[in-house]
């Protein structure tokens, strides 16, 4: 009881206490995290411009794109469309709304009718009704929430695409071009020197002979700042371990597929005795065979000396009805096969047909008959076509539900295997001018075969396969040999290289991996390792091991580079060629002289070169390429002047003018103006939304996400 009368006293300040602890727990929480966050901000995968974008109505927008492509796409390409519908989307309805851009129902209204105008569905005697645009909308509306959804999503999608058409237009209002600047395009073209002049190439002085230091890169970076900006990268390097079989392995395989040849005994658990069952060599159903022993199911086709595997097509030709063949290897199998039959058959044949559809097939449309209709409809008009064979002609354009109709049903010449199976079996093993109805997916066939081309041998064959895959041995013996080379280079980071080395293992370097990569070069999409390697955990370093397709990796981050100014490191193999040239260029004009374009070409080696017709737009030197610059200052000399030492592209030129041909004057410039306002307003949509998306405060987190 005194115990408990002490509790009471102190109640307030155990509960201090209490509350304190909690609040510690709490606060180291937050602080493990890198600071106070709410529900909200880890559900918000980017922003831009202070506009939010929620993670779970991105997910909706990457399935759109995924389905938009009919799952042809990457989900990191999904992400990426996504991310940039998002952005264009943001960006420009800022500028709606800057600039007072908003469409309006009237406005719609009008859009719709220019959408709709021709379709019937929205006319009363052949003329755009918008009274039945409503009544439409009404009934979807009340009776289809699904397609009603749809429909505001068109209307929305219609103004949308009103609001950027007028604020691109309004843009391109604003560029025009002044019939002084059309002058000016004309004159760059035409205004013309012929030239004469000396190059020094940088490449006269060897690369030892001029020394570059991390210094010079480093300042050259700090005055270049904007130009060499860099994304966030990783570089990995990797080594594979595949599953693949052994020599024995594939000895077992082989060995297992050469005993289906024979006949063998088996236990049966329905007699509780060893019964003897046939091998392919004398199993009477060898479709049957096939589909319980092969990894590839029976193919109930004819084929011609070049359909069979190369390597072993003369032994499988030389077959005759019952023979049988191998065990062979083939694309990754071993094989054993029996021929089933030998025939000759057409390599081409020329047939006409009538295609009858009925309910319930996808290809139907508004087809209303029964399949027995149709059925009783392709027998009559099979039976009319085989007393009068050219009466296909006329009845495929009354009766036929596809393209050939057009052509009397005529399909024209085509090869085995062109065809729906039914169809091909019946142009294929028939005779010229025989009719006949055939069924498939697609419908009734009524078909009439017109000619057959160049009868040849062909055979049928029964193969039994057996994918080459590893035993469950070498799959053990793999991921223990991944297992033990994981551990050793995470004891000895640094001896990721020489650990291998002992093993014979090659490791395969992987540089300038970004995060929002998607594939690693000879992997494929690995996502995964891509992630792994971004976490704002890892270190350079870390190893880890994956599971891939076939196998596993080990993969080792061995340098990260945050985004911002390339370091002296990264910026060296693009800075230091600019920076030798700088130098080269210093040391070239100190050996350059006097005004005589003889006496400097002899002085260093060169020779005076020459270039006509030489022009602003396109400056090129003959002999020497495009050097801008150089064109630039000999556009400012007077004839017979020689210009001082120019730094060029490729080496130090001095340049003298022979001959100036100025523009023949027009009456007018119009023409070159209009052009070039053509030019600039063309390009105009992708360089304004380029220059807001520079604009832009654009924080992107999708690398957390996928």
């Amino acid at each position: 009881m005194a115990v408990l009368n002490k509790i009471r006293q102190r109640s307030v300040f155990l509960i201090a206490i209490i509350a304190l602890a909690l609040f510690a727990f709490v606060l180291a929480d937050v602080f493990q995290n890198g600071g106070f966050s709410t529900q909200k901000s880890q559900r918000i995968i980017g922003s831009v411009n202070g506009e939010d974008i929620d993670q779970q109505e991105f997910a909706s927008r990457v399935e759109a794109q995924t389905a938009r492509y009919g799952g042809n796409i990457t989900n990191t390409q999904a992400v990426n469309a996504a991310w940039e519908e998002e952005l264009r989307r943001i960006l420009l309805d800022e500028q709606y709304e800057e600039l007072g851009i908003s469409i309006e129902q009237d406005r719609i209204n009008d859009l719709l009718k220019e959408a709709l105008q021709n379709d019937p569905n929205f006319q009363t005697d052949g003329v755009y009704s918008e009274q039945k645009v409503r009544e439409y909308i009404a009934t979807l509306k009340s009776t289809n929430p699904t397609m009603y959804d749809q429909w505001v999503a068109y209307e929305k999608q219609l103004a949308k695409n009103e609001q950027q058409q007028i604020y691109f237009d309004l843009v391109k209002a604003g560029i025009n071009t002044s019939f002084k600047e059309g002058k000016m395009a004309y004159e760059m073209e035409n205004n013309l020197r012929n030239i004469e002049f000396v190059q020094v190439p940088y490449t006269s002085i060897a690369d030892e002979e001029v020394s570059v230091t991390k210094e010079d890169i480093e300042a050259y970076l700090k005055d270049h700042k904007d130009a060499y900006q860099t994304e966030a990268s990783r570089n990995l390097r990797y080594v594979l371990f595949s599953e693949d079989a052994t020599l024995a392995d594939e000895d077992t395989i082989k060995s297992s597929v050469a005993k289906l040849l024979n006949d063998r005994l088996a236990y049966t658990a329905a007699t509780k005795t060893n019964d003897t069952v046939r091998g392919l060599t004398r199993t009477e159903n060898v479709e049957d065979f096939v589909n319980e022993n092969s990894d590839i199911r029976y193919n109930d086709n004819f084929l011609f000396k070049g359909e069979l595997p190369v390597e072993v097509s003369d032994e499988l030709w030389a077959l005759n009805e019952g023979d049988v063949y191998g065990p062979y290897k083939d694309n990754g199998f071993y094989k054993i096969s029996k021929v089933v039959a030998v025939t000759q058959i057409p390599d081409s044949v020329q047939s006409s047909h009538i295609l009858l559809t009925y309910q319930g097939l996808q290809n139907a449309g508004a087809q209303t008959r029964t399949k027995a209709e149709a059925k009783e409809l392709a027998d009559s008009l099979a039976g009319v076509i085989k007393a009068t064979p050219s009466k296909m002609a006329e009845l495929a354009p009354e009766y036929s539900a596809d393209g050939s109709k057009e052509k009397g049903g005529d399909l024209g010449y085509v090869t085995k295997g062109r065809f729906v199976k039914p169809f091909n079996d019946f142009v294929f093993n028939g005779s010229t001018g025989e009719v006949g109805v055939v069924e498939s997916q697609y419908g009734y066939h009524v078909i009439k075969i017109d000619d057959q081309k160049n009868r040849q041998r062909a055979i049928k064959l029964a193969t039994v396969a057996k994918e080459i895959t590893p035993s469950q041995q070498t799959i053990n013996d793999v991921f223990n040999k991944t297992t033990k080379f994981q551990m050793a280079v995470s004891e000895n980071k640094n001896g990721f290289e020489d650990i291998a080395k002992e093993s014979n293992y090659t490791v395969r370097p992987v540089n300038n991996i970004k995060a929002l990569d998607e594939t690693i070069p000879g992997q494929g999409s690995q996502r995964e390792i891509i992630r792994w390697a971004f976490d704002e955990d890892r270190k350079t370093g870390d190893v880890n091991r994956f599971n891939v397709d076939g196998g596993y990796l080990v993969v080792q981050v061995t340098k990260k580079t945050e985004k911002g100014l390339m370091s002296v490191d990264e910026a060296s193999p693009r800075v230091t060629p600019i920076l030798r040239n700088e130098k080269r260029a210093a040391m070239i004009r100190e050996k350059i002289s006097g005004n005589d374009l003889n006496a400097i070409a002899s002085s260093t080696g060169g020779s005076v070169q020459t270039s006509t017709g030489v022009n602003l737009k396109n400056p090129t030197l003959a002999g020497a390429g495009t050097e801008p610059k150089v064109v630039g200052v000999a556009f400012g000399l007077e004839k017979g002047k020689v210009s001082k030492p120019i730094d060029g592209n490729r080496g130090v030129y001095v340049v003298k003018v022979t001959e100036i041909t100025p523009a023949r004057e027009l009456d007018n410039y119009a023409s070159f103006a209009i052009q070039k306002q053509n030019a600039d307003r063309a390009s105009a949509n992708g360089r304004v939304y380029q220059a807001l998306k520079d604009a832009a405060d654009i924080e992107d987190k999708r690398a957390n996400v996928y």
